[in-house]
């Protein structure tokens, strides 16, 4: 298992040390500790494989992206929550990309007591376009048009 956990670490270091991780995107607001989206720590948490379908006007088909449930990256970094009933319900996420590109996603669409979407913080694919990528993406299936599929996450503020 160690040596499981050790091989998972690794790929993750190669996947994710170009340049564009230089700065180390992170995960910061209202949470208690604040975390660098590195490979060490994405590599501290399960991996999680997930499949997307898609349409083309030829067809349809699957893509699979490998990385980290953003449920797991908030619970380590502890949501600060207000005391009182669904307070959990207010808060939200703002994930900006490098170019400047920013979506949210209610934290309630991926809490297990709610939806339960399994949104990922994806750090590698395999698709028809690519085998791999050298950036974080966040996947969140059940979108219709992909608009909230962001390339290159350089941070997620917690709200």
């Amino acid at each position: 298992m160690r040596i499981l956990k050790l091989v998972s670490t690794l790929v993750i270091a190669v996947l994710l040390s170009s340049s564009a991780f230089a700065a180390g995107p992170t995960l910061s607001g209202t949470i208690k500790t604040p975390l660098t989206l590195d490979a060490v720590t994405l590599g501290a948490l399960p991996a999680t494989t997930i499949e997307v379908p898609f349409k083309t006007a030829t067809g349809s088909g699957k893509d699979s992206y490998t990385g980290v449930l953003v449920w797991d990256l908030v619970n380590k970094a502890e949501l600060v929550n207000d005391t009182g009933k669904n307070s959990v319900l207010k808060h939200t996420l703002l994930i900006i990309a490098a170019n400047g590109y920013a979506v949210s996603v209610a934290l309630a669409e991926f809490d297990p007591d709610y939806d339960n979407k399994q949104i990922l913080l994806a750090y590698k694919a395999d698709t028809a376009d690519q085998a791999s990528f050298d950036h974080l993406r966040l996947i969140v299936p059940g979108d219709v048009r992909g608009g909230r599929s962001v390339h290159d996450v350089v941070s997620i503020e917690v709200r």
